[in-house]
């Protein structure tokens, strides 16, 4: 059963969601929050699997509910919600440690698909997507200093020249398919480096590798 906190200052909203999510077997709503203080309170209180997240709330707003959601070591991973799929606010929560985002006018399914592959660790945004999304703001990304040759930033150190390759690849917005197919690995294979990967660079998700990535300036933006 994959548990869910449902954060939306919209009343209707969040009744809409509820009604969506306890029509499936496998979920359950065990709270609802109007804003971001809301939420880590009830984060806190009842450590749901995910915490489907609204960005514009009043009082304190989803990126930094988020933020101190994930940086408080919580278990629970966050899903956000946006009007728009190149929203600044977004990149910021992606930023701040969410799993992934979804647009609010998706297909119930599609929602329900983000919660469940989110709950199980898995980032929710389309590699293609994360890439558009990172390339459209890439200048809120850090200046790395003269001194720091591409690639070369010590997060980077603990990888394998192969763990290297792949994370590059995966910044790039290639799917475990498509690198399975190219580089002519088994796609076990590439899911073991690609966790491998995220255990040595202590990123939370794919997600969190893509920014990685750019990060580190193994990936330029186009």
């Amino acid at each position: 059963m994959t548990t869910v906190l449902i954060v939306d200052d919209q009343p209707l909203q969040r009744f809409g969601f509820r009604m969506l999510l306890e029509s499936q077997d496998d979920m359950s709503v065990v709270g609802e929050a109007s804003n971001g203080s809301e939420a880590i309170r009830m984060t806190a209180e009842l450590h749901p699997d995910v915490a489907l997240m609204d960005i514009r709330m009043p009082g304190l707003d989803g990126i930094e509910a988020t933020r101190r959601i994930v940086s408080s070591g919580n278990r629970t991973r966050v899903l956000i919600l946006t009007t728009f799929d190149l929203d600044e606010y977004a990149y910021a929560g992606l930023r701040a440690g969410a799993s992934g985002f979804l647009i609010k006018d998706a297909q119930p399914e599609e929602l329900l698909a983000g919660i469940r592959a989110v709950a199980t660790g898995d980032a929710v945004v389309a590699p293609s997507l994360t890439r558009r999304l990172l390339d459209a703001y890439a200048e809120h990304l850090p200046t790395p200093g003269p001194e720091t040759a591409p690639g070369q930033d010590p997060r980077l150190t603990s990888l394998t020249d192969r763990e290297r390759e792949i994370l590059t690849v995966v910044g790039q917005g290639w799917t475990n398919t498509e690198i399975s197919t190219r580089l002519h690995l088994a796609e076990s294979t590439v899911k073991t480096h690609v966790s491998r990967i995220l255990a040595k660079t202590g990123s939370r998700d794919r997600i969190q590798a893509v920014i990685l990535a750019y990060d580190t300036r193994l990936v330029e933006p186009s």
